[in-house]
């Protein structure tokens, strides 16, 4: 047996989707604006997970410039037929509109971390698409959506059969079940001659569930279960809270486990809070006499500790996960110094404006956008996995103007995001008036919190930057606290702020991902300005 505890993959690992490929279960999760697109984490004993890759070409053009925050590759969903293993996704181009504006994809590997075939566009019903694979048959499905005047946003689920080989639809599309609920996410699996249709159901947020509806026939009709397989809406103290998106898959044993979404808020005046994003949490799973899947615990809530049964006699939850990954034949995890943990938005890092060569042991931005572009901002991050977490990087530049500025920053956003950045300001006692160019001036670091309402000046203070200056941040408590290292010690900058609202559930407007740490460069005029970053960290605990 082996002892899990939830999540299994922590910090903005959303939508995961579990598959078993002989000994190694593999789960795929959402990436949203964010590259790599469509990670890939597998493990012997689902308790220990590492990086395996990632869906290299997911996004044609390798580029999702212009993407909403939010927006970009949705609920990707991972299969495995014998011999091959299926990704099927949808780009989504419109965030909060009654249109989506999206594409769904198809792709496939040999091997899940290894390389993937070229992306090939398939019917686009709407988001969250699953293949189901039975008795040599393909099936799409999806969920449709309606964006006419009173039309439902979501509009039931639907089956399409697909040519193995060409991808095309084969004969009509199948209205599978439509219910007064929110519900997407659709997953198929057979078992003692029975459908199941697996559903996220309520939407993403703490309303969030999995409901089960099942048939003996593949089209339909489909009955649902009496009762939900997952769900926290009902008791708010649960501490994996927003519980839904499940698939289900049997262990070699003849268990059955099931991966789903949660998420870990933190209590506030406000409310919860959830600036970890959702995460990856696995529970086990039995079947009851008239067969329907239950929590193997009993009740539909998910638990932290979970015991499991993989089947395999060489791996229990003691030993970390065997045969690693040979960079040499999965190009896609290597140590690369831009590769997995760093992530990037709407593009991968290139070497045009990330350089990790020309300095032996540092890594050198060039300005571009600013921190809130959906095309070019020169930006490296890494997910933020518990709510005490620390960042520190020293970097070292020569900000001339106030349209260049480098340093730290915690992200969830364009509009939720707190920096900490080397740049330049008019001389004390001196009012902004735009005329840097004349001379004069000082350098500085400005501390500066955005939220939706707007951005705000934090806290400036005067440096020295004709050296390299450490640049630190402490999360603890829901609260973020910047510092600097001066005289060689830590000198604090400006108030402590609000962490939280780097959060899925701060503000008006629809958030999916999580709360990031890492570094980044800013020239709104040349693109030419350079910093230079050494000794990034992010502990969390």
């Amino acid at each position: 047996m082996t002892l899990l505890h939830n999540p299994v993959l922590r910090g903005f690992a959303p939508d995961p989707s579990l598959v078993r490929a002989g000994d190694w279960y593999y789960v795929a999760t959402s990436s949203f604006e964010w590259f790599p697109t469509i990670p890939i984490h597998r493990s012997r004993d689902l308790a220990h997970w590492e990086y395996a890759g990632h869906v290299r070409g997911a996004v044609p053009g390798d580029s999702l410039a212009g993407v909403p925050d939010s927006g970009g590759i949705w609920a990707p969903s991972l299969s495995w037929d014998g011999e091959r293993f299926w990704m099927v996704y949808t780009v989504v181009r419109s965030v909060g509109t009654p249109y989506f504006d999206l594409d769904t994809y198809v792709s496939t590997a040999t091997e899940a971390g290894g390389k993937w075939s070229a992306t090939r566009r398939i019917a686009s019903h709407g988001f969250d698409p699953a293949l189901f694979h039975h008795e040599g048959r393909l099936w799409l499905l999806n969920m449709q959506s309606d964006h006419r005047p009173g039309g439902n946003r979501f509009a039931g689920i639907v089956l399409t059969e697909l040519d193995r080989e060409t991808l095309a639809p084969i004969g009509d599309t199948h209205l599978l079940l439509q219910h007064e609920r929110l519900i997407e996410g659709p997953k198929l699996l057979e078992r003692d001659g029975w459908f199941h249709l697996v559903l996220a159901e309520g939407g993403t947020g703490v309303e969030h569930g999995v409901l089960v509806a099942r048939s003996r026939s593949i089209t339909g009709p489909y009955e649902l279960d009496r009762q939900p397989l997952l769900t926290t809406r009902d008791d708010p103290s649960v501490p994996l809270q927003k519980a839904g998106h499940a698939e289900l898959v049997e262990t070699p044993g003849g268990e059955w486990v099931m991966s789903h979404l949660t998420a870990r808020p933190l209590r506030t005046p406000d409310g919860p809070r959830c600036p970890l994003g959702r995460e990856t949490a696995i529970q086990a799973v039995t079947w009851d006499e008239e067969g329907w899947p239950r929590l193997r615990h009993g009740g539909w809530h998910p638990v932290v500790g979970v015991e499991v049964d993989v089947g395999l006699h060489t791996v229990d939850s003691t030993h970390t996960v065997d045969e690693p990954l040979d960079p040499a034949d999965h190009p896609t995890h290597t140590a690369d110094p831009l590769g997995w943990p760093w992530s990037t938005l709407r593009a991968y890092p290139d070497p045009s404006w990330a350089d990790a060569t020309t300095r032996p042991g540092w890594l050198r931005l060039r300005g571009r956008h600013g921190p809130e572009s959906r095309w070019a901002h020169s930006l490296l991050a890494q997910r933020i996995t518990e709510h005490r977490a620390e960042a520190e990087v020293t970097v070292e530049a020569r900000p001339r103007t106030f349209t260049q500025a480098a340093g730290l920053v915690l992200r969830y956003s364009a509009e939720a995001y707190l920096s900490l950045d080397l740049t330049w300001a008019e001389p004390d006692g001196e009012g902004q008036h735009g005329q840097q160019w004349q001379g004069g001036g000082r350098t500085v670091l400005s501390l500066v919190e955005r939220e939706e309402d707007g951005t705000r000046l934090a806290a400036v203070v005067e440096v020295d930057a004709e050296g390299p200056l450490t640049l630190g941040v402490t999360v603890d408590n829901g609260a973020a606290r910047f510092w600097y290292v001066k005289d060689g010690a830590r000198t604090p900058i400006g108030p402590p702020l609000d962490f939280t609202k780097l959060s899925d559930d701060y503000g008006s407007k629809l958030r999916f991902t999580g709360s990031m740490a890492g570094i980044h460069a800013v020239d709104l005029v040349d693109a030419a300005f350079t910093a230079d970053f050494t000794g990034f960290r992010l502990t969390c605990w």
